[in-house]
């Protein structure tokens, strides 16, 4: 069984914990436009795995932002998303990643 996803809401920051796979994603994925309401950072630096399903959940994530008129970063993107979004092929445009 999957690590449970908790994520909390600090300013502009959208902290995700735990782990983003297909058995833990719907709970956010039913509030994302509340969870997503003025976030301008994803943080990513406490999650422990990341599948594909949480790799589209992140992309959706990132547009809502974008159609709410915010550029969304994620902070401590992990060397294997960034290995998964390139397996996909995705323009970095896509999952814009920060340093922090």
């Amino acid at each position: 069984m999957a690590d449970a996803l908790e994520w909390l809401r600090e300013e502009d920051r959208l902290i995700l914990r735990g782990e983003l796979d297909q058995e833990t994603v719907v709970a956010l994925w039913e509030q994302r436009e509340a969870a997503m309401a003025g976030i301008e950072v994803i943080d990513l630096n406490a999650l422990q795995r990341v599948d594909t399903s949480g790799l589209a959940l992140l992309l959706h994530l990132v547009d809502i932002g974008r159609q709410g008129g915010k550029t969304v970063n994620l902070a401590g993107m992990s060397e294997n998303l960034a290995t998964l979004a390139k397996l996909y092929n995705l323009p970095d445009r896509l999952l814009p990643a920060t340093v922090s």
